[in-house]
Formats: structure tokens, C-alpha cells, sequence
């Protein structure tokens, strides 16, 4: 099988990213001493420099861990919550049907600080001041800038310079958009972060403490002030082309910590799939699975149309259930038992059709669960103009990206293994803050402003996001750490790596290396929320023959660049070896180790 790269090596640790500079900060830290949990915090503070129109300190993170001491897996939620003034009635009030894409109205609570201090405290050994440090270096003397981040500050420059100058002000320096390899920094940002440093040491005590006392500092100091400053007192110009003033408070800050879930779990053969629970869209990988699971794939062909389109008539199913089922089950109740149970895809395998393409919206019917979801308005909404910066970008089928979030795996020498998503506050979400060198997500686009809907606006509720990160078990041990950016997309090319490397052999490499797709059948979960029935977006690398008979059997293929689908990371270990792959799209995702 063709490789861009080898598949890495190693017995002492290893790190993947979606970013160079982020592999190489985690990998520092694995040299200095640190384990997987200081390697993760250095890399996701990095990559908030190196690849600032894919995430910011103002964003999210979810993240999968596993302590190699104590034999358990857990979930990181890094998603904050809707805001107080997060109504439905509120928005309605302004004339909105749905929550914007861009601006105050779409952030929720930032929730990847404290998820990031939460696993540095609880299974990090690092002081804030190590983990920090090549950030806030990047951040004070400047990281060397793709060329995508130049492309993604050109569509929104003229906001910039019109409506969000405070933004203009770090990402356009002296007027000019970034130079692919220009040196691009964020002194503000380093100076939040310093001063964060030093109000920990300031509280004394060990090393807990510390982190402790730059989370209150974040949530409940100087940075919620900010926060709370900057939206009670600036209306600013979002995507629906109105100025509003912003929901988010400093009593929404201080009422909100990163808390840690059990995983969603499903047995797939030899692995145990592991996921977030349904207030992300990982579960519907593991419905994915349960569909596929009595298929024979192994038997397929890795690039034949038998392959693609059984695994897109399952994910069809999956999503479908997605939007009529999921949300955060502290507000609603979401069957997962049944979702993922034998006599549920059982009857749901029955529905797909070998021959050909569903053109249908089906989610399944469990009494008392779920909600209605209007289908032909959202493929309706596809023929609205989109705005500039919008949603949460990712790789184009022409190969372009815009945008997207980010990733990092890393496993050490004692079998610590860490999966995470760090994403949003991007730097075309919102405007940035200039007292803290920082802009706000735009997540609160995943609600609906509608009543009775698992993923309803309502006050103090996360947002179904889209930030997928998996790890398996193989033989009930620690195995594999994955995940790629890519909003809808996340639990598509996931699913896509993953049965490559079960079902035919690939290692972690060829996995990432071989041609992908998407489905865009099922509703989007970012503003304006669009359905393309039957639409199947595959790389041009497949062969002629499966594009021909995929469309013979009624998908709608669009086909795109050779190298246009995802971006995935991942890492593994196995009889006392580590492994690690990256992906080659997009010119800048590696994986490093030894």
C-alpha cells in the first residue's frame, strides 16, 4: 500500500498533530521528564499560535485519556455551557431563527483553558511555567505562518478593518494580511498567559495549587472581567449582517469547570470503541459501527464501491439519529442504550439497500425520545449565500482549507494515551478581545432555536458539538489514540481510518494515506445548517470504476482533489511498541517520536 510517509516507530513516547510545531512542543515536553498529559497541554497551547484560524483560547476541548497506572479511560469535557441570557426568547426577540455563525450572540463559555489546566492538575506532572513555555514563546517572538492562515484572514480582512479592529490589530500587523513563513505572533495573548502563571505562583503551595489559582484567575479574575467587559459594552457586526451585543457574563464563567465523563463504549470485534457521550456527535461513530458490524467488510474492496457505500448508507443512519436524538443528557434523556443495542441495528441494517443510495431522511422511532427534524427545510437552507467565516471551516472538496480544528494524540513510554480536539476561537469566530489578546467561539451556532429538540437553546446546556475524539482498546488493552478535524465530517473520516486499518491490514500510515469521503446527506450542524440529499464528496484518487458504479447506484458524487479529505492524526501501542501517523493533507500535520 502507497505511503506519503513511514508509519512511526518507537518505544519512548510518541506525539501527532495537526501541526508540526505542536508535535515537536509535545515531544519537548517527553524529553524534559513530562508524560503524555504535560505533552498534550504544551502541544494544544502551541497550536492556539501556530494555527490561530483553526482554534484559540477561547475555544473548546474534549479530550479521551487513559492512566496507564490505574488501568481507567475517561472523557475531558472542555465544552462549555449557554450562557444565562442564552434564551430562545432572547434571540427570537432580535429577529433570529437561527444563532449566528459569527459574532457575540454565537459564543458559549470557553471551556478548553480548564480542561487543559484540569488534565495538566490531575494526571500532569509539569508546572504551568514548563508547559507554557513554548507558547508563550511563539506567542511573544512569532510562529512561522502557513499559507492557509493568510487565505483565512483574506476573507474576513474587510470586517476586520471595517467592523472588528481589535481584531485587525493582531492578524493584520502594520495592514497586511500574513505571508505564508512570515513570523506571526500574539504579545497580548502572551502577556494573559504569564500573568496567569504568576497569580498561581502568587497563590504558593505545590503544583495543584498553582493550577488551581490560574483557573480561578481564567474563570472568576481577570480574564471573565474581560470577558463580561467586552460583550456588555460592544455591539458587534456578526454574520446575519446586524451589530449584537453579546449574552456572556462573568456569573456564567465563575458557575462553570471541565468535568470528566465515563466514554461511550461498543464492541467491535477484538476492539472497544470509545467515544464522548451524545452531548458531542461521537456516538454516532459507534452506531456506525453496531450497523456494520455483521457486513463481512473484510472480505471488500478498500477502494471498490461495495466498501463506500455501505459504510455511507450507515452513516446516513447514524446521523439521522443524530439530529433526532442527541443533546447534553443533563437536560435531556438520550437512549443510548437502545441506539447502540443489537435489536435496534438490526432492524436498521434491514434499510440499507446494497444496490443503492438512500434519498431519504430516516432516523429510527423510540417512543418517548427524540425530535422532530424538518428535513426539506434544511435542504432548503442549501441554497442560501453563506457569509465569510462562518461556521467551523474545513477541507474543501476542492482541497482549499479555510479553516478547521485541530488535533493531538500522544501515548508515552509507560502507556499514558491522550486523544484531544481543540477547537474554536477561531480568529474569524469573533472579535478579539484586546485586554487578553483573545476572541470567543462561536459554538452556540449547534442550538436550535427551537423548543422540544434535544439540542434546544437553553441556559446552562452544551451545545452538541461536533469535537470527536476516539480512542480503542484491542484485546481490552490500551491501543490507539485518533481523530481529525473536520466538523460533520470528524466521525466520517474517522470511521473511514479506522475500519481501513481493522478490516485490510493498514498500518496507522497507509490508514491515513488511502482515499476518503464524506456524506453530506444528513442536515449540517453549522449555520445555515444545510442537507445535500445523496451527495457523496470521494477523493480523485479512486478508481474510475467505483465512481461510476457509486453513481450507477444513485449516490450524487462530487469528486474532488487527490488530497482534499481530512486531516486525521493517530497513535498506538503494542508489545512494548509505539507508533504514530500523520496526515499529509494540508501540508503541515506530523507526527514525531522514538
Amino acid at each position: 500500500m502507497f505511503t506519503t510517509r513511514p508509519e512511526l516507530l518507537g518505544t519512548f513516547g510518541v506525539v501527532s498533530s495537526t501541526h508540526w510545531l505542536a508535535s515537536a512542543a509535545g515531544m519537548a515536553m517527553l524529553e524534559a521528564g513530562g508524560n503524555a498529559f504535560d505533552a498534550a497541554v504544551a502541544a494544544g497551547m502551541t497550536l492556539q499560535i501556530a494555527e490561530p484560524h483553526l482554534n484559540g483560547a477561547g475555544g473548546d476541548m474534549p479530550a479521551l485519556i487513559h492512566r496507564a497506572d490505574t488501568g481507567e479511560s475517561q472523557v475531558i469535557c472542555g465544552q462549555g455551557t449557554a450562557p444565562g441570557g442564552a434564551t430562545i426568547a432572547h434571540y427570537k426577540g432580535l429577529g433570529l431563527d437561527l444563532v449566528p455563525g459569527t459574532g457575540l450572540l454565537a459564543t458559549v463559555v470557553p471551556g478548553a483553558f480548564d480542561a487543559w489546566m484540569l488534565m495538566l492538575r490531575d494526571h500532569g506532572t509539569m508546572s504551568l511555567e514548563e508547559v507554557f513555555a513554548p507558547a508563550i514563546g511563539y506567542a511573544l517572538n512569532g510562529a512561522p505562518m502557513v499559507g492557509r492562515v493568510g487565505e483565512t484572514i483574506s476573507t474576513v480582512r474587510e470586517m476586520f478593518e471595517t467592523e472588528w479592529p481589535t481584531s485587525a490589530a493582531v492578524y493584520l500587523p502594520n495592514g497586511q494580511i500574513p505571508k505564508a513563513g512570515s513570523l506571526l505572533g500574539n504579545p497580548k495573548l502572551a502577556e494573559t498567559w504569564q500573568r496567569l502563571i504568576a497569580e498561581g505562583k502568587a497563590a504558593g503551595g505545590d503544583r495543584v495549587a498553582q493550577i488551581d489559582a490560574a483557573r480561578n484567575a481564567f474563570y472568576e479574575g481577570f480574564v471573565a472581567e474581560a470577558i463580561d467587559k467586552f460583550c456588555r459594552e460592544n455591539a458587534m457586526m456578526d454574520v446575519t449582517g446586524e451589530r449584537h451585543y453579546g449574552v456572556l457574563s462573568g456569573e456564567d464563567m465563575a458557575a462553570w469547570r471541565a468535568s470528566y465523563d465515563a466514554p461511550l463504549t461498543y464492541q467491535y470485534g477484538d476492539y472497544t470503541a470509545m467515544k464522548t457521550g451524545p452531548w458531542g456527535q461521537g456516538p454516532a461513530q459507534l452506531q456506525t459501527l453496531a450497523l456494520l458490524r455483521d457486513y463481512g467488510i473484510s472480505a471488500m474492496d478498500p477502494i471498490g464501491p461495495d466498501f463506500v457505500h455501505v459504510v455511507v448508507e450507515a452513516t446516513k443512519l447514524a446521523f439521522a439519529d443524530r439530529e433526532a436524538f442527541y443533546g447534553d443528557p443533563n437536560f435531556v434523556e438520550v437512549p443510548m442504550d437502545t441506539l447502540l443495542g443489537d435489536e435496534y441495528n438490526a432492524a436498521r441494517r434491514d434499510l440499507i439497500d446494497m444496490s443503492s443510495a438512500s434519498m431519504e431522511f430516516r432516523p429510527g422511532a423510540i417512543d418517548g425520545y427524540g425530535g422532530v427534524v424538518d428535513y426539506a427545510a434544511h435542504v432548503a437552507a442549501g441554497q442560501m449565500t453563506l457569509g465569510a467565516g462562518i461556521g467551523e471551516p474545513t477541507v474543501s472538496k476542492q482541497g482549499a482549507v479555510s479553516g478547521d480544528t485541530c488535533h493531538v494524540d500522544v501515548i508515552d513510554k509507560d502507556g499514558n494515551m491522550v486523544a484531544c480536539m481543540p477547537s474554536g476561537g477561531w480568529l474569524q469566530s469573533s472579535p478579539v478581545i484586546p485586554e487578553i489578546g483573545f476572541c470567543l467561539n462561536s459554538r452556540a451556532q449547534m442550538f436550535w432555536l427551537e423548543e422540544g429538540r434535544p439540542a434546544s437553546l437553553e441556559p446552562g446546556k452544551r451545545p452538541r458539538t461536533t469535537l470527536s475524539p476516539s480512542m480503542t482498546l484491542k484485546d481490552g488493552k490500551p491501543y490507539m489514540a485518533f481523530g481529525t478535524p473536520g466538523g460533520d465530517q470528524q466521525d466520517q473520516w474517522q470511521t473511514n481510518f479506522f475500519l481501513r486499518h481493522v478490516h485490510f491490514g493498514m498500518n496507522l500510515q497507509e490508514s491515513i494515506d488511502a482515499p476518503s469521503w464524506h456524506s453530506e446527506h444528513f442536515p449540517g450542524s453549522f449555520y445555515p445548517r444545510v442537507a445535500a440529499p445523496g451527495k457523496l464528496v470521494v477523493e480523485g484518487r479512486f478508481p474510475q470504476a467505483t465512481v461510476d458504479e457509486l453513481r450507477r447506484r444513485g449516490h450524487d458524487v462530487v469528486v474532488g482533489e487527490d488530497w482534499s479529505e481530512g486531516r486525521m492524526c493517530a497513535a498506538a501501542q503494542e508489545d512494548g511498541v509505539l507508533k504514530a501517523g500523520a496526515n499529509p493533507r494540508g501540508m503541515q500535520g506530523y507526527a514525531v517520536g522514538r
